[in-house]
């Protein structure tokens, strides 16, 4: 097992597909109070003068198969709050609300109960209600006993908003810590790591270097990294934000069309380590599958650097004038 794509994500395949959802990009002339606003990872509608608000939606993914495997369902709800948060504070907004959906095979009152202790668990670290949702049971859709999918929307003045606009050579990237996998690339983990999937390890295995056992290491909750950004936000002009997930750190190339990037000063987490030897995945496929242990990054002026690092993160890059993206790690330099 060597790429995401053998495990059975297509990343390119996907790319390709996607490009054929830009019709979307039609339905932004019904916008009934003004200019939609598109930034690089956001599309924000105006609700009133100079005032916009941004919608996020995702899901879990197959985190929730692991969910399964050890019995544990309480923090699976912190990861779908975390998806939508983390993904609307990149254009500067803030969360208001959330809503969810639940579809499940049974509802069950114990399972509802644990996954409710996730959702209320997140949405207090990200800041913001959760104010309504849907629970439907669809037993004949799922291979699974459920799945979660969140929306936020989050709301910022038209002067805040990070377009990623400003950004040129020289500026620094802060990276923010992870929590350790998050809930992206685990199709690929679970392939690799768990016997389960035609992996090496039993989901109980307590193996060198990790803080428990395989299974538990795997499930650690995605970091919400709302107060952390807004606590940088406070401090400085941040020019651009990157939630490290699918396609990880190829994901800095939608900052800008102009310039590229250089990555450096990486400590990943013994959890990658683990996965890339145990698997035999090359450097380059771990960078454009794994957050490498930098959950969330903020791009701001060299001369800011040591505001930012009086709160958090440390520097992990730079914005550079060549156009693509580089990496220097373990004693290699390559480019995604």
């Amino acid at each position: 097992m060597k790429t995401y794509a053998e495990a059975g994500v297509d990343r390119e395949g996907r790319r390709e597909a996607k490009k054929n959802l830009k019709d979307f990009e039609l339905t932004y002339s019904l916008s009934k109070y003004g200019e939609i606003v598109k930034t690089p990872f956001n599309v924000l509608y105006p609700i009133a003068r100079k005032k916009y608000q941004v919608k996020t939606c995702d899901g879990i993914g197959t985190k929730v198969l692991l969910g399964a495997l050890a019995n544990k369902h309480d923090t699976i709800g912190i990861d779908a709050i975390a998806m939508v948060a983390n993904d609307c504070i990149r254009c500067g907004a803030n969360p208001i609300a959330i809503t969810d959906v639940i579809d499940i095979k049974k509802s069950e009152p114990w399972l509802l109960k644990e996954l409710q202790k996730g959702l209320i668990a997140g949405t207090k670290e990200a800041g913001c209600p959760l104010i309504g949702g849907e629970t439907a049971d669809v037993p004949e859709l799922l291979n699974t006993a459920y799945h979660i999918n969140c929306d936020c929307v989050g709301d910022v003045n038209k002067k805040n908003i990070i377009d990623g606009k400003k950004i040129k050579p020289g500026d620094a990237i802060i990276g923010l810590p992870s929590s350790g996998i998050h809930s992206n690339g685990l199709t690929l983990v679970r392939k690799v790591l768990f016997k389960e999937w035609g992996g090496k390890f039993d989901a109980f295995d307590k193996l060198d270097g990790l803080e428990r056992e395989l299974i538990f290491e795997c499930l650690k909750p995605t970091t919400i990294y709302v107060k952390e950004f807004f606590r940088i936000v406070k401090r400085v002009n941040v020019l651009g934000a990157v939630h490290i997930t699918g396609d990880a750190y190829l994901k800095f190339q939608n900052l800008t069309n102009d310039f590229g990037f250089e990555f450096f000063n990486f400590n990943p987490h013994p959890i990658f380590d683990l996965i890339q030897k145990t698997g035999k995945i090359s450097d380059e496929e771990m960078f454009k599958t794994f957050n490498m242990g930098r959950g969330f990054a903020v791009v701001v002026r060299d001369k800011d650097i040591d505001q930012v690092l009086n709160s958090s993160g440390s520097v992990i890059g730079r914005v550079t004038d060549k156009k693509e993206i580089k990496i220097y790690y373990k004693k290699r330099i390559f480019v995604l």
